[in-house]
């Protein structure tokens, strides 16, 4: 009696069952393996391409199981092409399982009878197109069976909307018939300009020509130069000899002062030194605070003290007369500086009458006024604040002289502090006197930084401080 191992049984389990329950496509099939461990299907892999399934625990195997000593094992094996071959299945001793093959469902023990040996000493199992089963391996479970390849899957695509990009919404017709157009249009616009159109230029022949007409320049015109007339030493000594003639006539039936109209050394000096005298009784009888007075002296460099004794005088100009300028003489006749005493002449002379010679001129020592003036800004920036305050240095100077005629021993300094509006021009100027100064000078001095103009300050406003100091050189 055979054991039930060993007898072959027709009844079909339910995994077979179960697989053959499913619908299967003509052509030819696939080998479709699945791993089952503790029960659960953990892999399942088809085998489009038809090559051979190898397991084992080399990672380059089909399925990677942890079996002690089979690092790859061939477990189903394509014999022939991948097209018309066949697999069969290899099995060891140390594998067990069941295989359902046209005969029906056969233990791998019973097969080994009937198997073929491999020159590994594994067993050698051809299989059909319907052979089905299950092989244990250890710990792990392999099903196959032979199943229609899938459908191959089509390669996958972006959607349209990316696909589609500018190039899709070119009309290329269009675009190269433009752009031949371009070319054509624009290479015969550039034909025209470029110098493949023009003459051969023979440049012998223009070397040629260029020589013929330097030749043919006239020659530059001569520079003229202007003659200089001779001296005519003869005229002017004509001349000089009539003027001297002329001079020594009589006049009167008296002698002539001087030969050739010239005036003696003594003549000459005395009238100099009355249009002197002139200038400066002038000069004095102007008032030294006046207007007059500030556009006569310009920057006032010139000191008050010598044109003050000059006006003091009795000469020059006075009321004595009927007025006007006391000349001196009477009686009509044209005017002689000298003739008569007491007239212009007088001044520096110490002589009365007669003519006017030179004489010693007694120079008058008053007080040497000094002014010392800086600025320093604040609340701004003003660009000129220096050079405008040195510029109004000789006002101060006249405003200090004219306080000294009042209190000579005046000394000390002043304080001005000035307000600068936007476009430069002084709002307010407030002055303080310290030591003698009056109040006076001090408000002659603000007056003048009142009218001062400055640069624009930076941000529109600025306070200037300008400290005067006012001392005598003894």
């Amino acid at each position: 009696m055979q054991s039930h191992a060993e007898t072959p049984s027709n009844r079909p389990g339910r995994m077979t069952a179960a697989m053959q329950a499913l619908s299967q496509k003509s052509g030819p099939k696939v080998l479709r393996v699945g791993l089952v461990r503790e029960g659960h299907v953990t892999e399942e892999r088809v085998i489009e391409e038809r090559t051979h399934v190898t397991v084992g625990s080399n990672e380059k195997n089909t399925f990677v199981i942890n079996v002690s000593g089979m690092s790859a094992f061939r477990l189903f094996e394509l014999v022939g092409s991948r097209k018309s071959g066949e697999y069969c299945l290899n099995f060891t001793d140390a594998m067990t399982g069941r295989v359902a093959l046209q005969g029906g469902v056969v233990e791998l023990g019973a097969l080994k009878l009937s198997a073929r040996r491999g020159s590994r000493g594994e067993f050698k199992v051809p299989l059909a197109e319907d052979s089905r089963g299950k092989i244990v391996i250890g710990n792990s479970t392999f099903l196959f069976q032979f199943v229609a390849p899938p459908p191959r899957r089509p390669k996958p695509m972006l959607p349209v909307s990316v696909r589609s990009g500018m190039s899709s919404q070119v009309d290329w017709r269009f675009t190269m018939i433009a752009s031949f157009s371009f070319l054509f249009h624009f290479g015969a616009v550039g034909l025209l300009y470029s110098d493949w159109m023009d003459p051969v230029i023979n440049e012998d022949v223009i070397i040629a020509s260029l020589i013929d007409s330097v030749k043919n320049i006239p020659p530059p015109p001569p520079i003229e130069t202007p003659d200089v007339p001779e001296e005519n030493t003869q005229g002017t000594t004509e001349t000089a000899t009539e003027a001297k003639s002329s001079g020594s006539g009589k006049s009167g039936g008296g002698k002539g002062a001087g030969k050739g109209g010239s005036l003696s050394a003594s003549e000459f000096a005395g009238l100099s030194n009355a249009l002197d005298q002139l200038n400066i009784a002038t000069l004095g009888a102007l008032t030294n605070t006046g207007s007059a007075t500030a556009g006569v002296l310009g920057s006032g460099e010139v000191s008050m003290g010598a044109l003050e004794a000059a006006a003091a005088s009795g000469a020059g100009v006075g009321f004595a007369g009927g007025g006007g300028l006391n000349l001196g003489g009477g009686g009509g006749g044209a005017i002689r500086p000298g003739a008569a005493g007491g007239g212009l002449a007088s001044i520096g002379q110490t002589g009365g009458g007669g003519p006017a010679t030179a004489g010693s001129v007694t120079k008058v020592e008053g007080p040497k006024p000094v002014v010392g003036a800086s600025a320093s800004v604040a609340g701004g920036a003003v660009g000129n604040a220096s050079s405008v305050v040195s510029r109004m240095q000789g006002r101060f100077r006249r405003c200090y002289e004219a306080g000294l005629n009042e209190n000579p021993g005046m000394t000390g300094r002043v304080d001005v502090t000035a307000s600068i509006g936007p476009n430069g021009e002084v709002l307010s100027a407030s002055a303080r006197p310290g030591g003698t100064i009056s109040s006076a000078v001090a408000q002659c001095i603000g007056s003048v930084v009142q009218g001062a103009t400055f640069d624009p300050p930076e941000g529109g406003a600025a306070t200037v401080n300008i400290p005067v100091i006012l001392t005598q050189q003894k």
